[in-house]
């Protein structure tokens, strides 16, 4: 119980102590101080569950299994790394006039409050707390989406509140249903919302609420994961916010809220024993993999064509987890590790991009690779991670999914594989004036912090070369938990 009690403590506690001094000149390394410990946490806590299987604490309130302690330890390293890039970023925006120390102690507190909502989220063994816990983690981000207090920035937090508080109402509706279902076989009171109670009833669950339920829970959880049609506010949050807030959004929350979709679909898989659920996702999947892949033809924006990434790679999880079966559902937790560390690596080159040519209009950066090799290499790296290419890791998780797609669902390889062509065309021709067109810029002085870029892409090219072995091991258990 510690373990679970110090993953949510210390960024709750930090986030109270940064409200207090996030405006000081050493809250930077107070945050990634907090971070770390967060991390240290997590660790302990999957050994714990490596070693002892499942637990159940809190009066039964939190639950831990492979599953999802793979996310919370994927949550805690990506929210570490993106605090050390925050730190020197976050310090040249103010330099530069654009945070001021009000900002500064807004920026730090919410960014712990958030890491803590999504922990908080993951962990949960209570619907009704993941809810809560969903919402939270809109409201933070609203804050930090709207930090700059731009006009851009203020519409797209606006618009960031509006779709998803309309769709995390949906999946309270659906969280109502499923308690409604439950109390006729569990009785009224708490135990009716806990999962694991659920779990094990679900086949005496009534399937109509149960399916009707679902449709509320993906619709709803489904707008924060940024499924189309579900997803105009994911591009303008990623464009208009700080860049480390790219980074969390795109690695680590489109992942919570797509882990909530699959936990639901665990419990109407086994009351419905039809294909509903399993359709419902592979429809929305691919249907976001193929819009988004259109999309990133038409963006200007270096963070817009990114965010448009990670609606095709939620959408690329979304279709595998829809799937189901051993290795889909293994392929599906390889290519969520790897996508997390790949964006937030892309974000953080990315950040230092606009930061040194002072804008993020595509046409307005070029030569990158001679501004500053480190930086260019980074980020072309990156996108030829993110876009598949051997041997990193996406590249084994994609091939893992188009495979089982030909022999389960081959009416969907040919868009996948159509889909993938096509943002691999788009995103290459947009990067490589970016990275090695011509410029009349000097080099830079010094060595931007590329650290945490190149330490995620290490593992991303570990993964796709060898996996530990324990490592897979838990990929397997977590993937027959989710069926």
């Amino acid at each position: 119980m510690i373990e679970i009690l110090a993953v949510l403590g210390f960024p709750l506690l930090g986030a109270l102590l940064l409200a207090w001094l996030g405006a000081r000149p050493n809250a930077p390394g107070i945050n990634v101080a907090v971070s770390l410990l967060t991390l240290l946490a997590a660790a302990a806590l999957t050994a714990r569950v490596i070693a002892e299987g499942p637990l159940l604490v809190l009066d039964r309130q939190f639950f831990v299994d492979p599953f999802n302690v793979f996310l919370v330890a994927l949550t805690a390293l990506v929210g570490f790394t993106t605090s050390i890039f925050s730190r020197p970023y976050m310090r040249i925006e103010e330099e530069r006039g654009r945070l001021t120390p009000a900002k500064l102690r807004l920026y730090h507190s919410m960014y712990q409050l958030f890491n803590f909502t999504m922990l908080l989220a993951l962990l949960a063994n209570n619907m009704g707390i993941l809810w809560v816990a969903m919402e939270a983690a809109t409201l933070t981000t609203v804050l930090l989406v709207s930090l700059y207090r731009t006009p851009a920035s203020l519409e797209a937090a606006w618009k960031y509140f509006i779709l998803c508080g309309v769709g995390i109402a949906q999946a309270l509706f659906g969280t109502i249903l499923l308690y409604f279902a439950a109390e006729r076989v569990l009785g009224a009171g708490g135990g009716a919302l806990l999962w694991t109670e659920l779990n094990a009833v679900k086949g005496q669950l009534e399937p109509t609420v149960l399916s009707l339920a679902f449709v509320f829970l993906l619709v709803g959880y489904g707008t924060k994961t940024g499924l189309v049609p579900l997803h105009n506010w994911l591009p303008d949050a990623h464009a208009e916010g700080p860049t480390p807030v790219s980074a969390v959004l795109s690695g680590l929350l489109l992942n919570v809220a797509l882990y909530a979709v699959v936990r639901c679909k665990v419990l109407v898989e086994g009351s419905v024993h039809t294909s509903f659920a399993r359709e419902l996702m592979m429809g929305f999947g691919l249907l976001s993999v193929v819009v988004a892949a259109f999309m990133l033809s038409r963006q200007k924006d270096l963070k817009r064509l990114f965010a448009y990434s990670s609606i095709e790679h939620m959408g690329i999880i979304t279709f595998a987890f829809g799937m189901g079966g051993p290795i889909a559902n293994f392929a599906g937790l390889l290519h969520m590790t790897a996508h997390s560390l790949t964006k937030s690596a892309i974000f953080f080159a990315v950040g230092h991009a606009t930061q040194k040519t002072g804008t993020q209009l595509i046409d307005g950066m070029r030569g990158l690779i001679t501004i500053s090799p480190m930086m260019g290499w980074g980020l072309m790296l990156g996108s030829l991670a993110i876009l598949g290419m051997p041997p990193f890791g996406i590249f084994a998780s994609e091939f893992l999914i188009l495979i089982t797609a030909m022999r389960e669902q081959p009416w969907a390889t040919p868009f996948l594989l159509a889909a993938l062509a096509i943002a691999f065309a788009a995103v290459v021709s947009k990067l490589q004036p970016i990275v090695f067109g011509e410029t009349n810029a000097t080099r830079l002085p010094h060595r931007p912090a590329m650290v945490p870029v190149y330490t995620h892409l290490a593992l991303v090219l570990m993964l796709g070369l060898w996996i530990p072995p324990y490592l897979a091991q838990w990929y397997r258990q977590a993937a027959r938990l989710i069926g």
